[in-house]
């Protein structure tokens, strides 16, 4: 079983804190076999002197959507399944550059682009899917012309295969259970107006409690979860009162929602950078003034949850939610969050509190033995300089994911 000894850096575990000198890190297979204070024994191992550049957990973005190739999600429906593929590996390769080696998608991902990442057939991180997202006719995920009426073939385009439409509770029964039979590791559901949808306001409520409780019934007895979109306290109210687990977005979020998020051990994923980048560039990309308008309504909204959310007890999982183009934002969600939140905070959001997300702690984000060896090697300080997670992956000389080098400039 092939072996890789670090050495020769500043860990930082997000667990612990501050950075720490002194350690060594053995890699076997694809798994963190030790970490020490003291020099390991491993005679057959290759050797990574680090330069004294600091060590960390692979980054983890807890909203994605790699299938989600056009900022204008109506755009979609002249993309054929071969081409939307094609630029989702594209898509893909720029995240693990970025130094992300796992990512959650929040609808659009399937079972097949996951496989072909793990088997090897294109680069990317691991992918923590969806299947399509499900809402109801006019919601979030409807994106259909006014005069398309008729029942879509979900084979035919990208943006009728990412999108699932279920009305009523045996239909919404039916499509949670269909993306599961796909795979999905959790079911993606619409509970609010969106801003890259055309027709919905912002405030509508989407799906009845009746529908949510489905959905959340079915997820649990498959040992799933369900994560919803919700901006407003009505919504956020409905789906803690439902048993969803996850909030998405959240901006309008409010102190008493937060507290019922709090007490029912929810999560809330945000992602401040998608709305900044869609009021700079979104336009340029076909999304219309109706949608811009939307989105002017929910970004003031960003930092502040982030401080309801920390004063209720709320973890809040690092998200990016970029559509397209815009996708090479993806870092520059640490820089605006740190007026509200510390280095530490984030990086942990992006690590730590994405691990748990997942249900995957002790396994991802985290450097202790035993969890899957997703590593970066970061050229400084990054609870001094959060810069350093930008350009692309340019400041990361080493990414590792399971075990394997995705990128080693250190040779």
């Amino acid at each position: 079983m092939t072996q890789v000894l670090f050495r020769n850096f500043a860990m930082l575990e997000p667990d612990h804190g501050e950075l720490r000198k002194g350690y060594e890190l053995l890699v076997e297979g694809e798994l963190i076999r030790e970490v020490s204070d003291k020099p390991i024994k491993a005679d057959k191992a290759a050797v990574i002197d680090c330069g004294g550049r600091t060590l960390m957990p692979g980054l983890i973005d807890s909203h994605v959507h790699v299938m989600l190739s056009e900022v204008s999600i109506p755009l979609l429906e002249k993309v054929p399944l071969t081409l939307a593929t094609a630029r989702a590996a594209r898509l893909m390769k720029g995240m693990i550059d970025r130094g992300f080696t796992s990512v959650r998608d929040t609808g659009g991902a399937d079972w097949g682009i996951k496989e072909a990442v793990e088997k090897g057939d294109v680069p990317g991180p691991r992918l923590f899917i969806a299947g399509a997202a499900i809402g109801p006719t006019g919601g979030h995920s409807d994106p259909r012309r006014r005069t398309d009426f008729g029942a879509r073939c979900h084979c035919c385009n990208a943006m009728a295969y990412t999108m699932n439409i279920s009305d009523g509770v045996s239909s919404v029964i039916k499509s949670t259970r269909e993306q599961m039979r796909l795979g999905a590791d959790h079911i993606k559901i619409m509970m609010s107006g969106g801003v890259a949808s055309p027709y919905d306001p912002l405030d509508s409520m989407q799906f009845t409690v009746e529908e949510v409780t489905a959905a959340v019934t079915e997820a649990k007895a498959f040992g799933r979860y369900v994560c919803a979109h919700a901006y407003t306290p009505e919504a956020i109210t409905r789906a803690a009162q439902c048993g969803v687990r996850a909030i998405e977005h959240g901006n309008l979020i409010d102190e008493a929602s937060a507290k019922l998020m709090a007490e029912n051990n929810m999560f809330l994923t945000a992602n401040l950078v998608a709305y900044y980048a869609m009021r700079e560039r979104a336009a340029e990309f076909g999304m219309n003034a109706e949608m811009l308008a939307k989105n002017d309504l929910v970004i003031d909204g960003g930092l502040k949850s982030l401080e309801i959310c920390k004063r209720a007890g709320v973890p809040v999982a690092y998200g990016s939610d970029l559509l397209g183009q815009l996708q090479v934002d993806q870092s520059r969600e640490f820089l605006l969050r740190r007026e509200v939140l510390s280095p530490l905070e984030i990086i942990r959001s992006a690590t730590t509190i994405g691990a748990q997300l997942l249900r995957m702690e002790g396994k991802l984000g985290t450097l202790h033995a035993g969890a899957y060896a997703d590593i970066i090697l970061v050229d400084g300080d990054p609870l001094k300089n959060l810069e350093l997670f930008q350009d692309q992956g340019a400041k990361l000389p080493v990414i590792m994911k399971g075990g394997a080098f995705h990128k080693n400039t250190l040779h």
